[in-house]
C-alpha cells in the first residue's frame, strides 16, 4: 500500500509537525500519568507508614497498660480495678480493629486475632469471681507471650511498610529508566523526521533558489522544473513562464540592436568617407580652422563607429555566435596602436597617458583585446578631468597576463560598483566627450575577457583617485584551442 504524502507545503509542514510532536506528546502524557501514579502511591505510603508507626506504638503501650492494670486487679480485687481492666480491654480491641486493614495488607490478620484472643482470655480469667491465686498468676504469665506476638505483629507491619517504600523506589527508578529510554529514542527519531521533512521541503526550495539565481544571471536557456508540494510546483511553473517571457524579450532586444546597428552603419560610413575626402583635399584644400573642425568630425565619427561596433559585438555575444581567434602578438605594440587612435581625444582633453607595459608576447584574440583596450581607454578619457592622466600597465606572470587601467577621475561610487559591468547601465556622474555612451562598453569588456576564461574587476586602492580596473587573461593555449574546437 502506497503512503500518500501531503501535496501542499502547508500540509507537509503540518504532517511533519504532527509526526514530530506525536511521540513527544505520548511521552509527556505517559510521564504525567506515571508521576500521578507515583504521587498517589507516595501519599498513600506516607499515610500508611505514619499510621502504622503510631498504631504500633499505641498497641505496645496499651498491652503494657493492660498488663499493669491486670496485676493491680489481682492484688486489689476491687470493682474499680475490674472496671478499669474492662475499659483497657475495649480500648485494645478498638486499636486492633483500627489496625485490621493494614494487617490484611501485611497478611498478618491471624496473628492480630490471636493477640486479641489471648488478651481477652487473660482478662476473662481474671474477671472470674472464684479465680485462685495460682490461676491468676498463670493468666498473668500469659502476658509474656502476648508481648512477644505483639512485637512480631508490629515488626511485620513495619516490614510491610519498608517493603512498600522499597517498591515505590523501584517504581520511580523504572519510571526514570523508561523516560530515559523514551528520550533516547525520541531524540534520534525526531532528528530523523526533521531531516526527512527538511529534505522534502528544502529540495524544491533549492530548485526555486537556483532558478531565481539563473534568471538573475540572465540564463534563460535552461528550463525551470520544480518538483515537490503543489504550491511550490505552481511557483516553479510561474518562474518557467517568466523565463520564457524574459527569453523572448532578450531575443527581441538583440534583434532590435542588430537591425539598429546595421541601419546606423551605412549613413555613418558615408559621413566618414566624406570626412576623409575633406581631409585628403580631394574637394579642395582646407585652411587650418576648417581642418580642425573636420578632425573633430572624424574623431567623433570614429567614436560613433566604436559605439555601433560595441552594440553589434554585444548583440553577437548575446546570441552566442562569436568564437575566439587566438594568435601570438606583442601586447605593447597593440596598446600603443590603440593609444594613437585616441591621441586626438587625449590631446583635446589635455590628458596625459602613462604607459607601463612590458614588452611581452601574449596568446589571445587580438581584436577582442583591442576592443578591451579601446573601450577602457575611451571610458577613462570620458571620466578624467582636463589636466589629469590615465595609466596603463601590463605584465606577464607564469600562467596569465595582467592589464591595469587607472585614471584620476571621480572614480566609481561604491553603490554602483556591482552594476558597472551590466549592459546599458550608466552611472549618475556626468561623462565627458562629445558623444554620450550607451552603457555597454564595460559589458563588452567583460564579455571579451570572459571569452578568454579571464576576469575583470574594479580594484579599490589608494594609488589612484579614480577608477582602477584589473584584467587577468589566462595563458593556456591548449584550453583555448579546445574551446575554439568546441565552438567551431
Amino acid at each position: 500500500m502506497r503512503i500518500r504524502r501531503p501535496r501542499s507545503l502547508n500540509g507537509l509542514i503540518l504532517v511533519g509537525f504532527g509526526l514530530v510532536a506525536l511521540p513527544l506528546l505520548v511521552a509527556v502524557v505517559w510521564a504525567l500519568l506515571s508521576l500521578d501514579r507515583l504521587a498517589e502511591q507516595s501519599e498513600r505510603l506516607v499515610t500508611t507508614g505514619v499510621a502504622a508507626a503510631e498504631n504500633n506504638r499505641l498497641l505496645a503501650e496499651q498491652v503494657g497498660t493492660l498488663e499493669r492494670v491486670a496485676r493491680q486487679h489481682v492484688i486489689l480485687r476491687s470493682e474499680e480495678s475490674l472496671a478499669l481492666l474492662q475499659q483497657d480491654l475495649g480500648t485494645l480491641n478498638e486499636r486492633l480493629e483500627d489496625m485490621r486493614p493494614l494487617a490484611e495488607l501485611a497478611d498478618s490478620v491471624t496473628l492480630m486475632e490471636s493477640i486479641g484472643s489471648d488478651v481477652r482470655g487473660v482478662v476473662l480469667a481474671l474477671m472470674a469471681a472464684d479465680v485462685s491465686d495460682d490461676d491468676a498468676q498463670a493468666a498473668l504469665d500469659r502476658f509474656s507471650g502476648i508481648r512477644q506476638r505483639t512485637g512480631e505483629f508490629t515488626g511485620i507491619l513495619t516490614t510491610y511498610v519498608d517493603d512498600e517504600l522499597l517498591a515505590l523506589k523501584n517504581s520511580m527508578r523504572d519510571a526514570q529508566r523508561i523516560s530515559a529510554w523514551q528520550v533516547a529514542a525520541l531524540v534520534p527519531g525526531t532528528v530523523l523526521l526533521v531531516l526527512i521533512f527538511t529534505l522534502l521541503v528544502a529540495r524544491p526550495i533549492r530548485q526555486i533558489d537556483s532558478a531565481i539565481h539563473q534568471l538573475g544571471e540572465s540564463g534563460f536557456s535552461k528550463p525551470i522544473k520544480v518538483k515537490g508540494p503543489t504550491d511550490l510546483e505552481r511557483l516553479g511553473r510561474q518562474l518557467e513562464w517568466l523565463r520564457v517571457r524574459l527569453l523572448e524579450l532578450a531575443q527581441e532586444k538583440n534583434k532590435f540592436l542588430r537591425h539598429m546597428s546595421h541601419e546606423l552603419k551605412t549613413p555613418l560610413a558615408n559621413i566618414r568617407e566624406g570626412t576623409e575626402l575633406l581631409l585628403d583635399g580631394t574637394v579642395g584644400e582646407l585652411d587650418k580652422p576648417q581642418r580642425e573642425v573636420t578632425d573633430i568630425l572624424r574623431v567623433n565619427g570614429l567614436k560613433l563607429q566604436q559605439l555601433i561596433e560595441n552594440l553589434l559585438s554585444f548583440s553577437a555575444w548575446q546570441a552566442k555566435s562569436e568564437i575566439l581567434t587566438l594568435s601570438d602578438f606583442p601586447l605593447r605594440a597593440l596598446v600603443i596602436s590603440v593609444a594613437k587612435e585616441q591621441r586626438l581625444a587625449l590631446k583635446a582633453a589635455h590628458i596625459q597617458l602613462r604607459l607601463d607595459v612590458d614588452d611581452i608576447i601574449v596568446n589571445a584574440d587580438r581584436e577582442k583585446i583591442r576592443t578591451v583596450l579601446d573601450n577602457l581607454l575611451s571610458n577613462a578619457i570620458k571620466f578624467t578631468p582636463k589636466g589629469g592622466f590615465v595609466t596603463i600597465r601590463a605584465k606577464q606572470s607564469k600562467a596569465s597576463f595582467v592589464l591595469e587601467f587607472a585614471d584620476t577621475g571621480p572614480g566609481v561610487p561604491k553603490e554602483e560598483g556591482p552594476r558597472i559591468f551590466d549592459a546599458f547601465f550608466q552611472g549618475r556622474r556626468e561623462q565627458g566627450g562629445f558623444v554620450g555612451g550607451t552603457g555597454i562598453g564595460l559589458s563588452v569588456v567583460l564579455e571579451c575577457v570572459q571569452a578568454h576564461d579571464g576576469s575583470v574587476e574594479l580594484v579599490d586602492t589608494d594609488e589612484f583617485p579614480g577608477a582602477h580596473f584589473r584584467i587577468v587573461v589566462p595563458q593556456n593555449r591548449r584550453l583555448s584551442e579546445q574551446k575554439i574546437a568546441a565552438n567551431a
